[in-house]
């Protein structure tokens, strides 16, 4: 668990698109209102596809006109194969924890994150993995944003909804989860927007730091 050239961060990464209360609490009077009328009972998932991979240093660009915005998260990595396993033993499942920033352009639905929003080209940043035994207390930790050295955004894994755990246990009732698969788990309430030549910086209590810097092309 300790060697973290044997951690595998390579796999499909999924999203959770609602997992901090204080995101949640406030869009509760949204989710009441047409045409769902209904708020969310599982977790709602939403995928980066492999074009987003990104890591620390590397540029982020981003289109002329386009929203870009920050998208701190933890990321869980799963070390062996689960399928219906059980919240108690879902913990024996994660290999390590990793610092991610989840870049987005605005969300129009939580229910239906869209993929133009979610999936272009550098908008997943994937630090080095921190195996989990490293990690004292993944449910109390800080999550920072700078941008050009000053602090934007702060949140903390206490305001999670669900637990690493409860997340592994929900998703594996209907969808297997394999080695090098990278759970996010959401983002705090108050997205920070970037812009060109922005450099932002991901800060995670116990699990490092990644850094990019924010390009525009197009016109």
């Amino acid at each position: 668990m300790n060697d973290l050239k044997k951690i595998d961060t390579h796999g499909n990464i999924f999203g959770i698109a609602l997992n901090y209360k204080c995101l949640y609490e406030s869009l509760q009077t949204q989710f009441n209102q047409k045409p769902y009328v209904k708020e969310p009972v599982k977790p709602v998932l939403f995928i980066k596809t492999p074009n987003t991979r990104n890591q620390s240093g590397q540029v982020v660009f981003k289109q002329v006109g386009d929203v870009l915005q920050a998208g701190p998260t933890v990321g869980i990595v799963i070390g062996k194969s689960t399928s219906r396993v059980q919240e108690k033993d879902a913990h024996e499942h994660i290999a390590a924890y990793v610092v991610v920033n989840e870049l987005s352009l605005p969300e129009d639905s939580y229910y239906r994150p869209a993929i133009k929003a979610k999936c272009q080209d550098g908008f997943c940043v994937i630090g080095e993995a921190v195996a989990r035994d490293q990690v004292t207390d993944i449910n109390h930790l800080e999550l920072r944003v700078l941008v050009n050295g000053e602090l934007k955004q702060k949140g903390n894994t206490s305001n999670w909804l669900r637990t690493p755990e409860q997340i592994i246990a929900e998703i594996s009732e209907y969808m297997p989860l394999n080695e090098g698969d990278v759970i996010l788990t959401g983002t705090p309430l108050g997205r920070v927007d970037l812009n060109a030549n922005d450099v932002v910086r991901i800060e995670i209590d116990q699990l490092g730091a990644i850094e990019n810097t924010i390009q525009e092309q197009g016109v």
